[in-house]
């Protein structure tokens, strides 16, 4: 009995040292391959880095974050099939990280950065639209909430609409997937904006650049800004008139009685009638109102504030945007209310107003622009009316150009269109010689009417 205990014991022993030298085996070989991604070095850290993860799969999630670089660092440099093992074997890499450390990787970011490595190499691997539809649909239902690549959204909408235009897809199938993926690319811009905000208030209230991390994470944060909107753009652009009214009107009609009580279908049919300009429809009123009855809200008060400017009845419209304002309770959705109402009193001629809404705006989401360039249009707009001489009148451009400015530094997305409207706005204000002739260098001259403000003028 002693016999079989020691025997048992020494072979156990002999397991716990294979497993030792196992691991420090693959220690030695992770920091080799480490050493070799971190000097960019790929293809020396290729063989320790292909043992390790033989060997030791579930060793280190380094195996996976340094391979990613070395496989495609492979990828860039092979053609035919040599791309495709590669290709299948990155693939193979993430499905491996996967199962091998689950609460470190994201399953929605994973799926879909597999799908748009297939997606970007569909001929190579043969794969079909229906191929890839299917693969980025499993990977959005799969896990919405880390599908965020803003790439990949715009390839799975992209390939609806190719499949739409083959005829593999109907017309309610494209406008849910428009409003899907368009929502959840709002959702994003949102998110960083909220996350921009208080830089952009923290920048605003020292009156200098940030440094730092708060410089670092301001890029970051704008860096996705620009990329959500980018791929907003896309979206509407490659939708074209496909969501015309003269499409999407016998497609609401059809589907209405069946869901009228459908809350999120009649929240989008009512919005995207709106973006549509499909407002003067009836079936736009019947959906405002159903969707006001099914549950009141800031956008349902929005849009019967619409119906009434339509019955030109402003008074009353102002009571329901006004309503709409105080319904919504969270900032950035505040803000896009605040701005639209705005941007009517614009539309109206009302400034004074529309600028008191649009500065409203400003202070609810400080990072978007548009605010910035609707209120340097309105003072362009009323130069010849806001100055009492030639030289004043042409003065409020330097105004326009200030707000124009602004835009610029609040909105990345902005900067290029905001640098165009300045320099056109200073263009059309006075000149050295002007300036020189009229002794107003540096002086500050009163602009009155709706602008009721001031401007300095520039040195020479």
């Amino acid at each position: 009995m002693k016999t079989k205990f020691t025997f048992l014991f020494a072979l156990l022993f002999v397991g716990f040292t294979g497993f030792a030298q196992q691991d420090e085996e693959c220690m030695t070989k992770l920091s080799i391959f480490h050493e070799y991604v971190k000097a960019k070095n790929y293809e020396a850290a290729y063989e320790p880095w292909k043992a390790v993860r033989e060997k030791c799969p579930k060793f280190n999630i380094a195996i996976y974050i340094d391979g990613e670089k070395i496989l495609e660092d492979k990828l860039d440099k092979v053609e035919g099939d040599q791309k495709v093992a590669v290709i299948n074997d990155l693939l193979k890499l993430w499905e491996q990280r996967v199962e091998y450390f689950p609460s470190k990787t994201p399953k929605g970011e994973y799926a879909a950065q597999a799908c748009q490595l297939q997606y970007d190499n569909y001929k190579l691997l043969n794969k079909s639209a229906e191929d890839l539809y299917a693969c980025f649909d499993a990977a959005y239902k799969l896990d919405k909430e880390t599908f965020t690549n803003p790439k990949s959204l715009y390839s799975y909408f992209s390939l609806m609409v190719d499949l739409y235009d083959a005829k593999k897809k109907t017309d309610a199938e494209l406008f849910d997937k428009y409003d899907d993926v368009a929502e959840k690319v709002e959702s994003e811009i949102e998110n960083y904006s909220q996350k921009l905000n208080p830089l952009i208030e923290k920048e605003e209230a020292a009156g200098t650049d940030l440094t730092g991390k708060d410089a670092q994470y301001k890029r970051y944060y704008e860096s996705y800004l620009k990329a959500y909107d980018q791929v907003a753009g896309a979206m509407d652009k490659k939708l074209g008139d496909r969501a015309n009214c003269e499409n999407l009107i016998p497609l609401y009609e059809k589907d209405f009685e069946a869901n009228k009580t459908n809350e999120t279908w009649i929240r989008r049919a009512v919005a995207k009638m709106y973006e549509k300009e499909c407002t003067d429809s009836p079936l736009f009123v019947r959906l405002v109102n159903a969707q006001h009855e099914l549950n009141p809200s800031a956008n349902s008060a929005y849009y019967l504030g619409v119906l009434k400017d339509k019955e030109g009845k402003s008074s009353e419209a102002v009571k329901f945007y006004q309503q709409a304002i105080d319904l919504e309770t969270d900032n950035y959705k505040k803000s896009k209310i605040v701005y639209r109402v705005g941007t009517k009193f614009k539309k109206s001629g009302s400034y004074g107003q529309a600028r008191n809404y649009f500065r409203q705006a400003l202070k609810l989401n400080p990072s978007n622009g548009r605010p910035y360039l609707a209120i340097a249009a309105m003072y362009a707009a009323s130069a010849n009316n806001c100055g009492d001489t030639a030289f004043n009148k042409r003065a409020v451009y330097w105004l326009a150009a200030a707000e124009a400015d602004k835009a610029g530094r609040a909105d990345a997305t902005l900067k290029k269109a905001a640098a165009q409207s300045a320099a056109s706005y200073r263009a059309k204000a006075p000149q050295k010689s002007e300036i020189f002739s009229a002794g107003n260098a540096g002086k500050v001259i009163s602009i009155g009417c709706w602008i009721n403000g001031s401007v300095t003028v520039p040195n020479i």
